[in-house]
């Protein structure tokens, strides 16, 4: 008697290929899901071996529009950056990921959902979160932390053993001894070879970006069009090829940084579970669309909004590295995040080349630059006496400071010259 229907995050590789399997030995019906998301796959074949291994029935969902538009502008929009550097791709991709595997779950009626990410990473506590989050009584079986299934497949051998007696095909190579998750927004390169922090990438590891050295000669000039925040267009100036709807526009951004070697990464970074990880990054159009947001946010953007706003992106980025996309709290924070793009609406031209995106010119028709007021030439209708009491003013704290601070020195030394 079957123990149920489980929702199974399939990807086609060795370890939910067994898992797979495995959940069906247990008395589970396997429903395999399969995310696109951007990663270049051939979900023909991985549909057609879920099959065969004994999937009752294969989903593939292509969400990438969804995860443009919902998922990674939003991202940009809070400039998330995990410690100060890193742009969240394979984080970022999770909740979406996620979200749809529950809507399937409750389309399916079924109790159980599943993956394949182990217990000592940061996608286990992704994926699970935002199954609680969405659907509170649903059940979990997280393989890499079942018993029984660690006591079967205690490494990559007793897996392929496994794969081998039950006929499921398997296309393990030691081509890349590495490990890689690609979507849209990156492609991520860890563990293997690149445990050691010290052991410099080679540069075969990329395959999204050129590297800076080999890219074009010339530069490119490109023209990045927000409305509030949100990118609607983006033309190359010297191709003449011009992108506005969401997906074309962010994939037409990732084909022109990775021709000019934008957006590469080499960093180590603080897992939420507590263990450090080496992580190499490629995120092309997304380092692209953030240095012309965060350029055109210094023309339209209030000064104490965008203090905000960047207190604000710490607490983004850690939330959505950590896995709580789902949460009351970010409910508040892209409240605020929308609330701040509000007058980001311009166009900036972005020069392209061996490794930069390098804003060159901004243009808005509510900037809140004022040409005469920034002038050196002439008043502008600034007057320069009034800054005498305004420094006089945001003095007052530095001198009683220093006041405060003599007089201690003085009574010290009074002190030690009463001893002596």
């Amino acid at each position: 008697m079957s123990k149920g229907k489980v929702i199974l995050a399939y990807s086609g590789g060795l370890d939910t290929s067994v898992i797979l399997k495995w959940l069906m030995e247990e008395g589970y019906e396997v429903i395999a899901y399969l995310a696109d998301v951007g990663q270049k796959e051939d979900f023909e074949a991985a549909r057609e071996k879920a099959l065969k291994i004994g999937a009752s029935r294969v989903y593939i969902e292509d969400l990438k529009e969804e995860f443009v538009t919902d998922y990674i502008i939003p991202s940009i929009q809070a400039n998330a950056l995990y410690e100060s550097r890193y742009m969240l791709g394979t984080s970022v991709a999770r909740p979406i990921i996620a979200k749809r595997q529950i809507e399937i779950a409750e389309k399916e009626n079924a109790a159980f959902v599943s993956h394949g990410a182990t217990g000592k990473g940061n996608d286990q506590v992704r994926f699970e979160l935002g199954y609680y989050a969405l659907k509170p009584d649903i059940q979990v079986l997280a393989p890499w932390k079942m018993p029984e299934f660690l006591d079967r497949f205690r490494g990559r051998s007793d897996m392929l053993h496994y794969a081998e007696q039950h006929g499921i095909p398997v296309t393990a190579s030691r081509a890349k001894p590495y490990s890689e998750d690609e979507n849209l927004l990156h492609i991520s390169h860890e563990a293997g070879v690149l445990e050691d922090p010290n052991h410099a990438c080679d540069e075969d590891v990329y395959s999204h970006t050129a590297a800076a050295e080999k890219a074009p000669d010339a530069a490119e000039i490109i023209k990045v069009t927000f409305e509030n925040g949100v990118p609607v267009s983006l033309e190359s100036e010297e191709s003449g090829k011009k992108e506005t709807s969401p997906l074309a526009l962010f994939e037409f951004a990732n084909d022109l940084a990775a021709t000019h070697g934008i957006g590469r990464l080499d960093m180590v970074e603080n897992r939420f579970v507590g263990i450090k990880s080496r992580g190499v990054y490629e995120t092309p159009g997304g380092h692209l669309l953030f240095a012309a947001l965060r350029d055109l946010e210094g023309l339209t953007m209030d000064r104490e909004v965008m203090r905000l706003r960047d207190e604000l992106s710490v607490k983004v980025a850690h939330s959505i590295y950590n896995g709580f996309w789902f949460s009351p709290e970010m409910t508040i924070l892209w409240s605020m995040i929308n609330q701040s793009m509000q007058d980001v609406t311009g166009t900036v031209r972005v020069k392209l080349y061996k490794g930069l995106a390098y804003p060159i010119a901004r243009d808005s028709e509510i900037a809140l630059y004022d040409e005469d007021q920034s002038s050196m030439d002439i008043e502008g209708g600034y007057n320069q006496q009034d800054a005498e009491g305004f420094i006089k003013i945001n003095a007052i704290r530095l001198r009683q400071y220093k006041i405060a601070q003599d007089k201690l020195k003085n009574t010290a030394q009074k002190k030690k010259g009463e001893a002596a």
